[in-house]
């Protein structure tokens, strides 16, 4: 059975009803969302990006109460590792992964021995190899990016203009802060395409707020009195 009918069918539609499952399938989650089950809505997943399921907004909703929670994905460091040309901070590049790879050498190396030799000097090493991939992971994607986003500069036919400044640094903490905002946003507006799972959230009712419910349940109430 297709995918239009096999929604079709569970939710007791005819099968020339609008909007299509298929072809419109924002404006049919947008009336038939609550009524069907993850099973079924996890296959809109095909037919649809996190991008256009923004314009629904039960999901914006879902999206930002998972938010809300912290979730360790959306977590600075994760989120830092995840989708690193995002992060304009100052901070070694790979320094977290080189100290994971190094606590491992000391904690779970030959079973957490304190008598192997060298196990120190080891656990340094792997670190710093860890710290330098990582590193070199991101100036591949800054070169990428650059290359990407270059656009020859015109002629000038004044040379008036004055040159801009430089623009003014943020601190650390500053442009941790802004990362974090950063990613939450272009999280709830469906912009973080590798790396996370939009269908856990996007399908999931136990999201929804009690508002959520009323305004919905009113929505259904005025449509049966016209």
């Amino acid at each position: 059975m297709a995918f239009a009918d096999t929604i079709r069918s569970y939710l007791g539609l005819s099968a020339d009803s609008q909007p299509d499952p298929a072809s419109e399938p924002i404006d049919f989650l947008k009336l038939h969302l609550r009524e069907l089950p993850p099973h079924l809505l996890a296959q809109f997943s095909t037919v649809t990006t996190p991008k256009d399921r923004t314009q629904i907004p039960l999901i914006r909703n879902r999206r930002l109460r998972y938010a809300s929670t912290n979730p360790p994905e959306l977590g600075f460091s994760a989120a830092r590792t995840t989708w690193p040309m995002l992060y304009e901070g100052q901070g070694r590049r790979g320094q977290s992964e080189g100290e994971e790879e190094r606590n491992w050498a000391e904690r779970d190396f030959l079973q957490g021995s304190t008598k192997h030799v060298g196990k120190g000097r080891l656990a340094n090493l792997l670190g710093g190899y860890e710290e330098e991939r990582e590193a070199e992971r991101f100036r591949s994607l800054r070169r990428e990016r650059n290359e990407a986003e270059f656009v020859p500069e015109e002629e000038s036919d004044s040379d008036d203009e004055e040159p801009a400044g430089p623009p003014e640094q943020m601190t650390e903490e500053e442009s941790r802060a802004a990362f974090e905002r950063l990613i939450r946003e272009r999280f709830i507006y469906g912009l973080l395409d590798d790396g996370m799972d939009y269908g856990k959230i996007d399908w999931d009712e136990q999201l929804d707020s009690e508002d959520d419910r009323e305004r919905e349940e009113r929505w259904f109430d005025e449509e049966e009195d016209e």
